[in-house]
């Protein structure tokens, strides 16, 4: 995967996420799995930053 996918996606998720959350609420399982796979993305975004240092 390239860091200029990732990043893609990372955005993607986000406004995902901030929508569900408007929509559904904070505590909604919705909301709250694309925050956990919000998560990961930008845990992968971090480990590949660090490889590349």
């Amino acid at each position: 995967m390239t860091i200029k996918l990732l990043a893609t996606l990372i955005e993607s998720h986000r406004i995902k996420m901030m929508e569900a959350g408007l929509k559904y609420g904070l505590s909604s399982p919705i909301t709250i799995k694309l925050s956990q796979e919000l998560d990961e993305l930008l845990n992968l975004e971090r480990n590949l930053h660090n490889l590349a240092c």
